[in-house]
């Protein structure tokens, strides 16, 4: 699933369809990234209109349009956005496609795990103004991340970290790299960091975060050369920071990587 920085990326698709007008809105209504939603209320709402911006919070993405109408998105595990020409033909799991005088927006989503939403109104939607603070945000501090770890104690950090009303668009990859960086085995129970622990984690999780959104986020692909991201996923790979072999097991459900040597799980 596309975690916050490939979301940010994943918008610049639609960049050149900025200032043009939606001649033409199609839907695949079977989708399921229309439940709960009338496709039909989102070709009325979007037809006729003009892409004026988009931004995303974690891994959502706010699309604005002229008139006060508003589109969300959420790419799920396999969505992904791009544009064609203006006859492009549509294709089986093409969700919704906006049709410009020059060019075609799409959103594709084979597994239909993603969503859309829509809005019409002065001020952004409430499934978006409510949303918890983003990680690299100055409303993201310290004593915010001392109070998630206190309320889920007894809960794997891993899991901790994964949990999205808490860390929004943080997804595996990304939780792997900041507790190889913070030196915490990611079986560590949250309640039983140490303060000094708790901060570095903070420091670590904002870190990889504004990382991933330099690089990632402006231009696709990877992360920088000397993260563990390279060698998380190769057989016999080893820590880029002690040379030791790596294990990759199972934790709180996810395929998870670390270095024994260098995140040791505390004794209990």
């Amino acid at each position: 699933m596309p975690e916050l920085a490939e979301v940010l990326f994943a918008t610049k698709a639609w960049e050149k369809g900025k200032g043009h007008k939606i001649l033409k809105v199609e839907t695949k209504n079977a989708s399921r990234v229309f439940r709960e939603l009338d496709p039909g209320l989102v070709k009325r709402t979007l037809k006729g209109s003009s892409l004026q911006g988009s931004e995303t919070h974690g891994k959502k993405m706010l699309f604005r349009f002229s008139g006060e109408k508003w589109l969300g998105l959420h790419l799920g595990m396999t969505g992904w956005l791009f544009d064609e020409d203006s006859a492009y033909p549509t294709a089986k799991h093409d969700a919704l496609v906006l049709r410009q005088a020059d060019r075609t927006l799409v959103f594709r989503d084979p597994r239909q795990f993603g969503r859309v939403l829509s809005h019409k109104g002065k001020d952004a939607p409430e499934w978006w103004s409510n949303l918890p603070p983003e990680v690299h945000s100055d409303a993201f501090i310290l004593e915010l991340v001392r109070d998630i770890l206190q309320r889920r104690k007894r809960a794997l950090v891993k899991a901790v970290l994964l949990m999205q009303e808490f860390f929004p668009g943080i997804g595996n990859w990304m939780v792997d790299e900041i507790l190889w960086r913070a030196r915490i085995h990611p079986a560590e129970r949250a309640g039983t960091l140490s303060p000094a622990k708790q901060k570095t984690l903070w420091e670590q999780t904002r870190f990889v975060t504004n990382g991933a959104l330099e690089t990632v986020g402006t231009r696709g692909g990877d992360p920088p050369k000397d993260w563990l991201f390279h060698v998380r996923w190769k057989d016999g790979g080893k820590c880029p920071r002690s040379g030791k072999a790596l294990v990759r097991e199972t934790v709180a459900g996810r395929t998870t990587c670390w270095c024994p040597f260098v995140q040791r799980l505390s004794k209990r």
